[in-house]
């Protein structure tokens, strides 16, 4: 994936693709991300072979790879990989890059998103959570993922992977 960031704004020194450290500020105990970027930044992004996206920059956790499934706080923009606890209606997105425990990166929102999935999909398949950081098509109650639809089957375009189209994904809320 060669996402190439189309928003007008100058000095993006992080691509996509990419994770940045930041800094810490004096007085402060913890890092941010390096400026221009921000936390909670969206961004849109073009590749040749998957269209138009768009992408957050969030707190990554220990252990996301590229392509896993995260939650995140909108306050703090922490991640957690996601565990699929049903009926918990928080957002989600899907992992540019590997992320360690306290380095910035970009997680998609919305867009054709390559990620990690187990079992087998289809296009048009419904979304549900199935392991960690993971999902597929097989039906699960209370744990499907609301804003998104499988566009292809799995395996393409990598094993493990397959393409799901998103729109600013969530998981299921309570449904009685």
């Amino acid at each position: 994936m060669a996402y190439i960031i189309t928003n007008p704004q100058v000095g993006h020194a992080v691509g996509i693709a990419q994770t940045d450290s930041g800094f810490t500020p004096p007085n402060a105990s913890s890092a941010v991300p390096t400026p221009p970027l921000y936390p909670g930044m969206v961004v849109t992004a073009e590749d040749p072979t998957y269209g138009v996206g768009e992408f957050i920059l969030l707190l990554g956790t220990a252990s996301t790879a590229a392509g896993d499934w995260v939650s995140f706080q909108s306050g703090s923009y922490a991640t957690t990989r996601w565990a699929g606890t049903a009926n918990e209606g928080r957002p989600l997105a899907v992992a540019m890059a590997a992320t360690g425990a306290n380095t910035w990166g970009w997680y998609q929102i919305a867009g054709n998103a390559v990620a990690n999935i187990s079992g087998t999909v289809a296009a048009n398949d419904k979304v549900y959570w199935q392991s960690t950081a993971t999902t597929s098509s097989t039906q699960v109650n209370g744990k499907q993922v609301l804003g998104a639809i499988a566009a292809g089957a799995n395996g393409v375009p990598a094993a493990g992977k397959a393409v799901i189209t998103i729109d600013r994904p969530h998981s299921q809320g309570q449904i009685a």
